[in-house]
């Protein structure tokens, strides 16, 4: 009888808690600009959630308007020319910006007199002058900001973190490697407005070293749990000027900390598309060839591969946390938080300085 009572009581629970979470209405949100190629597949997601609703987009580039609206059946009504213009008829929670870089700090600043919650694309900024004028519009409204990287999302990745933070199973770390990239941009077939901005060294910052240095910068930062590395070296190249004539299209950045070392190889002149990591420690290692495959060897045991464990709730995909965050479910933290991406865009300016004067970067 008391089994049947426990079994009963914890069905209502479950029930209740179902209910509960199909009770909560859908997080409303905006998207600012449509230039960053990204939202080809942020759109679509959206618009087949019920936790998250796209409320309206921000865009004036009428091509653009007549695209997105053609290949994802949008209504043009869902259209405003300015942010003003979209909140002054219809109400949002959180803005999703998919602008050039260098405009980050342009809607963070807007969003802030508003309240509006920011996800944007990486990186965070071209230079750490905007990346701290988006931390105090941040801090002045009141609001939260948040990075996405596609690695973010990555089982693998996050497994890993616990088999070196909370498993400590490579010891401390001595050397952590990422590679990032692809053929390029124009050869993969990006979009003729994404490749204006992308390869304009305002409107990105840089080329390969930017647009894939990021994410090893921010895997590391995350990995070395927020410390800043004591220096930064970086060595840059044109290796197809005729395509890229005003950016470089290879990077490597080499970030010392006092007993470890990072290495971030960023491309566009990769054979086939890469987002791997190698990690290793002063007793094991552990290779990340692909977002779902972990190939761990610790002490004497013989290497195991991994399958990791599918992510769920608000660290499955960027909509799911958006909308833990604006809820106040969650507060930001770890890849996506705007600590560890100001780090990444120190790290970022201080490679750019290396390459262009062939001197490693000593940071305060």
């Amino acid at each position: 009888m008391i089994k049947r009572i426990s079994a009963l009581i914890l069905f209502a629970v479950l029930t209740l808690s179902a209910r509960s979470q199909e009770a909560k209405p859908p997080v409303r949100f905006a998207i600012v600009g449509l230039t960053h190629d990204h939202a080809r597949g942020f759109i679509p997601n959206a618009l087949n959630r019920t936790d998250i609703q796209l409320a309206g987009i921000v865009e004036t580039d009428q091509q653009l308007i007549s695209t997105y609206a053609k290949n994802y059946k949008l209504n043009t009504n869902l259209f405003y020319s300015s942010l003003e213009a979209l909140l002054a008829k219809t109400n949002v929670q959180a803005v999703a910006t998919f602008t050039s870089t260098f405009e980050h700090r342009r809607v963070v600043e807007e969003c802030a007199t508003h309240g509006l919650t920011v996800m944007m694309e990486k990186p965070l900024a071209v230079s750490m002058e905007h990346a701290r004028a988006i931390q105090a519009a941040a801090k002045k409204g009141g609001i939260q900001v948040l990075v996405n990287y596609e690695t973010t999302w990555y089982p693998a990745n996050q497994q890993a973190y616990s088999i070196i933070h909370d498993q400590h199973s490579l010891g401390e770390l001595r050397k952590i490697v990422v590679h990032d990239g692809h053929r390029g941009p124009k050869e993969i077939g990006c979009s003729a407005d994404f490749l204006k901005w992308l390869t304009d060294p305002v409107l990105n910052g840089g080329g390969a070293l930017m647009d894939f240095g990021c994410y090893g910068a921010d895997l590391i930062t995350w990995l070395m749990q927020g410390e800043r590395p004591t220096s930064v070296f970086a060595v840059t190249q044109q290796l197809k000027p005729a395509i890229y004539p005003r950016v470089d299209d290879e990077a490597t950045i080499v970030l010392t900390y006092p007993h470890t070392q990072g290495i971030i190889q960023a491309s566009w002149n990769w054979p086939y598309d890469r987002k791997d990591m190698e990690i290793y420690g002063a007793s094991g290692q552990l290779l990340i060839p692909r977002k779902d495959v972990l190939k761990l060897r610790s002490g004497s045991v013989p290497e195991t591969e991994k399958t990791p464990v599918p992510l769920k709730g608000p660290d499955a995909d960027p909509l799911s946390y958006l909308a833990a965050v604006v809820r106040g479910e969650i507060k930001p933290a770890g890849l996506s938080s705007l600590e560890v991406n100001l780090i990444v865009t120190e790290i970022l300016e201080a490679a750019r300085t290396s390459a262009q004067t062939g001197k490693r970067v000593d940071l305060k």
